[in-house]
Order: C-alpha cells, then sequence, then structure tokens
C-alpha cells in the first residue's frame, strides 16, 4: 500500500476527448488514469462498501464522463462523473495505488464482468454479481 505521505500533484488535467484524468508531479513524473477505471473504483462506500474489500461490480461505464475535479482540503479530490456519482474521495495516495495496481486491477475487473456476464456498454447489474446474501432469516422465517 502507498504510504498516506503521497506527494502532492502539481498538475491534474482531464482529457475529456481520451476521457483520462492526467496527474502530474514538480519532479516531472506522472500518470494517467481512465475515467472508466476511475469510476468503477471508487473509493466511495457505494462501489467499495464500508468494509473495503473487492469493489462491487459496476457494468456500462465505457463512455463515461468526468464534469468536475474539486478539491477536497490539501489530502484529495473529488471526482463528478456524469451519470451522478461524486462521493468518493481521490486521497494522493489512492491516486498513486491506483497507477500502480492499473494492470492488475482492470484486468480482474474484466475477468470478474466477464464470469457474471456483465458488458462494460450497459449497467445491468446481474444478481450473481452482488455476491452471497449477507444475512439469515430470522427464525420465524422473515427476512431482517
Amino acid at each position: 500500500m502507498i504510504s498516506e505521505a503521497a506527494p502532492v500533484p502539481t498538475k491534474l488535467v482531464l482529457h475529456k476527448r481520451t476521457r483520462t484524468l492526467e496527474v502530474g508531479y514538480a519532479d516531472g513524473s506522472g500518470f494517467q488514469l481512465p475515467f472508466e477505471y476511475l469510476r468503477v473504483f471508487s473509493p466511495s462506500a457505494e462501489v467499495r462498501g464500508h468494509g473495503g474489500g473487492e469493489p462491487m461490480l459496476v457494468g456500462g461505464k465505457r463512455e463515461i464522463g468526468i464534469t468536475a475535479v474539486e478539491p477536497v482540503g490539501r489530502y484529495a479530490v473529488r471526482l463528478r462523473f456524469d451519470d451522478g456519482h461524486d462521493t468518493g474521495l481521490y486521497s494522493w495516495s489512492a491516486l498513486q495505488e491506483f497507477a500502480a495496481n492499473q494492470e492488475s486491477w482492470w484486468a480482474r475487473y474484466l475477468d470478474r464482468m466477464a464470469e457474471h456476464g456483465m458488458s462494460r456498454d450497459s449497467d445491468v447489474v446481474k444478481l450473481s454479481a452482488l455476491g452471497p446474501k449477507k444475512y439469515a432469516p430470522k427464525p420465524n422465517g422473515d427476512a431482517p
């Protein structure tokens, strides 16, 4: 995991045509992250759950856009996506973690999408993608 004392980017550029966020640093280093990747791996509880772990599968985001990048203190940005999602805070260390793990996380995401018959072009969520139920019926047979 990347340290919380991650360097502060000196450049954040939305490239709307290529749908990428460019992150640059004073030393000239940097990386680009696709909007779709940022959306489906959002650090929000909506996508990650409250316990973290593997994110929920989110399909239909191939053409997602980012409408705004808003600073949050000196440690993060809020990305506002054109599907209305805006609850994840992307800290500087999280952005570095996204870049460092992009290849493996993206491959796993595509594998999981295929396992559940989901598409990057359709936002239909298959029940199988939601995972096993997280409750047990009460003794009288009623669900919680």
